[in-house]
């Protein structure tokens, strides 16, 4: 069902990959309520995935962006504005990747070239996307950037890696940035801590499906799925939340603040 809540709006998806994906269902929802897109994701994952797809269906152009490139995010921006004749109103980042959890580098044991470049791509890069839209005054007054991150940047889960840090860092970015595009054109920025989710990406994680299924456990509610969080961007998009800012936002039915349940005892 669509209430028109972005009708007239205008944003930038990155990260949809294949139909599981976050980003994917939440352009999806964008579309239905009324939004007009600009779809991104790097040239190997354009490769590997099926975003000319999901092009198709919302009527949005690819424009491919290596996250990690000045140039690139640059290049994506100022076409962005020329498809769309101005400037945007939000904008997904759903974006992360780890080379040492690829690798299977043990967490004590990382490579640190490998880990800078994760950082850079997992983190640094909503710094990077939002330091060239606020140059090119790329997002609207009162436009909305929400970001993807995972509790994982609060408590230990020793198989995620590297990547915990990373979402701490991108958790601090979001934080730092959103006081200055708030102060200086009232635009908000925001990190969506999601339940974990069987995507293409959140599957390479070691010990994955144990780890869905405690999380399932743990959760009153249940873990949120993909098409949950699609909601949820939808509504941080929209004028519906424009006072919101500078949040980290638990959506994991609960788990953020469960400190055991019967379920899990059970199990035990």
């Amino acid at each position: 069902m669509s209430y028109n809540l972005l009708k007239g709006k205008k944003g930038i998806i990155f990260g949809a990959l294949d139909e599981r994906s976050i980003a994917w269902r939440t352009a999806l929802r964008c579309h239905e309520e009324g939004a007009e897109l600009v779809l991104s994701n790097a040239p190997v994952a354009m490769r590997m995935g099926e975003i000319n797809k999901l092009a198709e269906i919302v009527n949005a152009p690819v424009i491919a962006c290596d996250v990690s490139s000045n140039e690139d995010v640059t290049n994506l921006i100022t076409k962005t504005m020329e498809h769309f004749g101005g400037g945007v109103d939000f904008i997904l980042h759903s974006i992360g990747m780890s080379i040492n959890v690829r690798k299977g580098k043990h967490y004590t044991e990382i490579d640190y070239g490998f880990n800078a470049k994760s950082l850079d791509i997992s983190a640094m890069s909503l710094h990077r996307v939002l330091a060239t839209a606020m140059k090119l005054d790329a997002i609207n007054d009162w436009g909305s950037v929400v970001a993807l991150t995972y509790i994982a940047a609060q408590r230990v889960f020793p198989d995620y890696n590297e990547m915990a840090d990373a979402k701490a860092l991108l958790e601090s970015v979001s934080r730092s940035f959103g006081y200055h595009y708030g102060v200086k054109k009232h635009v908000r920025v925001n990190t969506i801590s999601q339940s974990p989710v069987k995507t293409t990406a959140g599957s390479g994680v070691k010990g994955f499906d144990g780890f869905l299924e405690y999380a399932e456990k743990m959760s009153p509610l249940g873990n949120a799925s993909a098409d949950d969080c699609a909601n949820y961007c939808v509504m941080m998009f929209s004028d519906m939340t424009k006072m919101v800012t500078m949040q980290n936002l638990f959506h994991d039915g609960g788990f953020s603040f469960t400190g055991v349940t019967e379920a899990v005892i059970n199990k035990m």
